[in-house]
């Protein structure tokens, strides 16, 4: 094809040869037909329009393989969309859950559909994990009457249909590249999804008239090599020790910046090593489950010196409370049209449970609920962005809307060890 002339199917002819060889004008003109035809069936082949893809047949690239948007906008589509989005209560509100089928994300979606808000899911189903679990989470949703629109964040066309189609007064913002690890491996996935997709979410939010507010994810990552304990707001947060750190804190620059110019009410939650049911297969809680109960050795990272590992480890329930706490108490938008009128509320809260496990006890507990004992490797730290310990100061959302964690980590184990050995028992997936 790289030969082929840039106007299909004509070829150019020198004069002379038209008008005293008429035999090689012939042959030209079989020639010109027949190549006319075979080019029109390679554009037949090579450019109609391709069938939809399924999501597993996407290439594995994180920073390109979910930029094309399975949806056909069609009458049945924005049906789906509106019923979704509809407010159910007297004081509801109608929200856009980027990351909707993620952990964090499913659990806020189900509180908020539960309490009569209207709610619209948008999630890309990448691979990072296991999407099985993320279609069993839809699965989930869908039957609580949460419909979640697949496609990504940095699809402009996207978010401003589904603007057009739902005047949203807010978004909870939860879509992210997650993990600490997985950011030597694939860096671009990072700068993609939670610094190119916030600010294209960004871009449309302050173009639309009424702007919502905005609840996003940050993350405890950008306290980074800090040491003062507890954390707290007010710490230094410029040593991010990896690069999903290093994008969240990005994240917290540029929704000050968005603030400032724009007039979005932005709120930014950094959460506090997460677990609990329907949680995410890379995190140490799972998969150190997970091999106990195959009989593999399982990694304790101590530090130098030693050192002990901790987490300050917080129950899903209690961090979907945090969410609607802030939510509930984020207040409007201040700009119109792209236009800021005037100074808009901007926020960032810790929610942790105050309480710092060290990850040899977190084993302990899993032993005890598994009823197994387990092969423990101690290992040094590795240098791949992990930091030794975090510690939530939880004052300030104390204060802000009365967030107060409830579940220690044997109870909210307990229950994770439940819903693991349900889902995944002989096999099987169950729904709950």
């Amino acid at each position: 094809m790289d030969n082929t002339p840039s106007t299909p199917g004509k070829f150019k002819m020198e004069k002379g040869s038209y008008f005293h060889r008429p035999r090689w004008h012939t042959s030209l003109a079989k020639l010109a037909f027949w190549s006319f035809v075979f080019l029109g069936l390679m554009f037949i082949f090579f450019f109609r329009t391709p069938s939809i893809p399924s999501p597993s047949s996407l290439p594995t690239d994180h920073s390109r393989r979910s930029l094309r948007t399975y949806n056909n906008f069609g009458a049945a589509w924005e049906k789906r969309v509106r019923s979704s989005a509809r407010i159910r209560s007297p004081n509801g509100v109608s929200v856009l859950v980027t990351g909707a089928a993620g952990f964090v994300g499913t659990h806020v979606s189900a509180a908020l559909k539960r309490r009569g808000d209207g709610v619209l899911g948008l999630d890309n189903f990448n691979d990072y994990y296991d999407p099985s679990l993320k279609r069993a989470r839809q699965a989930l949703l869908e039957r609580t009457g949460v419909f979640i629109v697949e496609g990504d964040i940095n699809d402009v066309d996207l978010l401003k249909k589904l603007f057009e189609i739902v005047a949203f007064t807010h978004v909870m913002h939860l879509a992210a590249q997650a993990g600490v690890r997985y950011a030597m491996e694939n860096p671009g996935s990072y700068v993609h999804s939670n610094i190119a997709g916030f600010v294209n979410l960004l871009e449309v939010c302050k173009s639309m008239n009424p702007q919502p507010a905005i609840v996003w994810a940050s993350s405890s990552s950008v306290y980074g090599l800090n040491t003062k304990v507890p954390f707290s707001e007010r710490d230094r947060t410029d040593q991010p020790a990896s690069l999903y750190a290093a994008t969240k804190k990005a994240g917290e620059e540029i929704a000050h910046t968005y603030n400032h110019i724009y007039g979005l009410s932005l709120t930014g939650l950094r959460f506090f090593t997460v677990y609990g049911p329907w949680g995410r297969p890379d995190m140490a809680y799972f998969f150190f489950t997970r091999d106990i109960l195959k009989g593999k050795s399982i990694p304790i990272f101590e530090a130098a010196n030693h050192g002990t590992v901790a987490r300050d480890f917080t129950y899903i329930d209690d961090i979907v409370r945090g969410c609607l706490g802030a939510l509930d108490t984020a207040e409007k938008s201040t700009g119109s049209g792209g236009k800021k009128t005037g100074p808009a509320q901007l926020r960032v809260f810790n929610l942790g449970n105050t309480s710092p496990v060290p990850v040899s006890e977190l084993v302990s507990i899993l032993e005890r609920l598994l009823k197994v004992k387990a092969e423990r490797n101690i290992m040094k730290l590795p240098r791949n962005g992990d930091v030794q310990f975090t510690h939530a100061n939880i004052s300030y959302a104390q204060s802000e809307f009365g967030y107060k964690p409830k579940t220690d980590l044997q109870n909210g184990l307990k229950k994770f060890v439940q819903w693991y050995i349900n889902y995944y028992s002989d096999g099987k997936k169950a729904d709950q």
